[in-house]
């Protein structure tokens, strides 16, 4: 891979779970746990290899459309991931930010992931973005919602307001818009995450479903951004 052309960010839309239990016949919740041991392998692959931002699509605000005995198990997962993973991430030097309105979780969930992201605070190594109860579309109108109040209270001039601001109100505050968005699954959309953000990444699909992708098909995802010619619009003066 050409390290010049290397991602800074890598954000992935982790699909197909349920899809790929179906397939083998199991239960939806025996594909999310092989989920997550697909997400232990990407988060310590993106750490050997030095990745500075890695951000996961964990749970859609769309998603609270499914089966609540099915919504209730995913949340006790998350719990389990955390109270499991949370000394390996620390010591690992893996920083935990959380990207979404997690006010609508339970108490006991919140509880947990404020737990995560406090222990690891003071890391500096991988920054491990985790998008719960996260919707883009949401996520411009909260922020659009905060604008027009700090206007209201003096606090923001409307001739302020340009892309540098805007983006101060987004739950991404001071990271980086990825380089590349990666999704599995053979879905060929974007299903309403990072709206704003990913405005000129690049993106990577793949027929696989979430279990099955590996440190494999992600530095063929890698690679394959490695070889694209980023113009945001303009020319490569090369060509």
């Amino acid at each position: 891979m050409n390290k010049k052309n290397y991602p800074e960010h890598v954000a992935v839309i982790m699909d197909g779970n349920g899809r790929w239990a179906k397939k083998r016949g199991l239960t939806r919740m025996q594909g999310h746990r092989a989920g997550v041991a697909a997400l232990r392998e990407i988060i310590k692959y993106s750490r050997e290899i030095g990745l500075k931002y890695l951000t996961l699509y964990a749970f859609s605000t769309e998603n609270w459309k499914r089966p609540l005995p099915e919504i209730r198990n995913l949340m006790d997962l998350l719990v389990e991931y955390i109270n499991s993973e949370i000394e390996q991430l620390r010591n690992n030097n893996i920083k935990i930010r959380v990207l979404g309105d997690v006010s609508a979780l339970s108490n006991s969930v919140r509880k947990e992931i404020k737990k995560a992201v406090v222990e690891t605070s003071k890391n500096d190594g991988l920054v491990l973005s985790v998008a719960i109860n996260y919707g883009g579309r949401d996520e411009i109108l909260r922020a659009v919602r905060n604008i027009v109040g700090d206007v209201c209270k003096g606090r923001v001039n409307p001739r302020d307001i340009n892309q540098d601001l805007f983006e101060a109100y987004l739950y991404t505050e001071g990271i980086p818009n990825p380089d590349l968005v990666i999704r599995p699954s053979g879905e060929l959309r974007i299903s309403n995450f990072l709206l704003w953000q990913i405005a000129y990444s690049e993106l990577w699909f793949s027929d696989c479903y979430w279990p099955d992708f590996n440190a494999e098909l992600f530095q063929r995802a890698l690679d394959d951004y490695s070889a694209r010619d980023r113009r945001y619009g303009g020319i490569n003066n090369a060509n």
